[in-house]
């Protein structure tokens, strides 16, 4: 299917996003809904179809969430396991292996992209003439089309203003970002599903009360937030969050302000 026929209704918060719609556009000007053959591709096993990205993240998690949740997330599912309690769990190999959760995929990642950035550095430097490619980025969209008033449509992470009207007033939200020479101009998207809306707000949760300890320079937020948090509550008792909050804090110390420290 060519990715100009795709329609899509999208919005949530940041790596907590769903399309709420997922359409194919017809010759005869109709759509046509994608979910049905979705799921029973995955119903099947015929999808996911093998990853020609990244081989070592077949991505079973989202099309999981889609089938209980009945929406497809749209971070990846390598990300996305460690927002929810359902999929990496200490006692839980079998989840880690049915799903094939690669643990240590970001290390990687970051690890193959230093060794190919140094390549990079060095071809460039005996290159004759560099020639930049566009991206899939949205910075240069949006510098583009502020500075030359051609409008174009991101989704961008901006202030809750009844953009998403079941999640709370002045959390980040994710939603369809108009942007020309007048600036970003957020989209009105409603209400979202109550199950996906719920989910978010427990992740809203701990992003606030970690605002709130920046703010106030209260250090028991900090624990509170860990405490929140629906993959850490999933899997630790309170003293257990308290004593890997300080751990994090004692590693991290150098890049934290001082009143963190004891």
């Amino acid at each position: 299917m060519a990715e100009d026929r795709i329609r899509y209704k999208c919005a949530g918060i940041n790596h907590v996003a769903f399309y709420t719609e997922l359409r194919e556009q017809m010759d005869d000007g109709t759509d046509r809904d994608l979910y049905p053959d979705l799921l029973a591709g995955y119903a099947k096993g015929t999808i996911p179809l093998p990853s020609t990205w990244n081989p070592r993240c077949p991505n079973y998690v989202r099309y999981e969430v889609m089938k209980h949740f009945g929406y497809f997330v749209t971070e990846s599912s390598e990300h996305f396991a460690e927002y929810v309690p359902w999929f990496i769990k200490q006692d839980r190999p079998d989840l880690i292996e049915r799903f094939q959760i690669p643990l240590d995929e970001y290390p990687t990642r970051c690890l193959e992209q230093i060794e190919e950035w140094k390549g990079q550095a060095e071809a460039y430097k005996q290159a004759d003439k560099i020639e930049v490619k566009p991206s899939r980025e949205y910075a240069s969209s949006i510098i583009n089309s502020i500075w030359t008033g051609v409008p174009s449509v991101v989704y961008g992470n901006v202030i809750n203003k009844g953009y998403i009207s079941n999640l709370q007033d002045g959390c980040a939200v994710e939603v369809a970002t108009l942007v020309d020479a007048n600036g970003l101009q957020p989209t009105h998207f409603g209400a979202l599903p109550p199950h996906l809306a719920g989910l978010m707000r427990g992740q809203i949760n701990v992003q606030e009360l970690v605002v709130e300890a920046l703010l106030t320079e209260n250090r028991e937020h900090i624990f509170h937030a860990a405490a929140l948090d629906p993959h850490t509550a999933a899997e630790l008792d309170l003293d257990q969050i308290r004593e890997m909050t300080e751990a994090m804090i004692a590693r991290h110390g150098g890049w934290l302000p001082a009143w963190c420290q004891r």
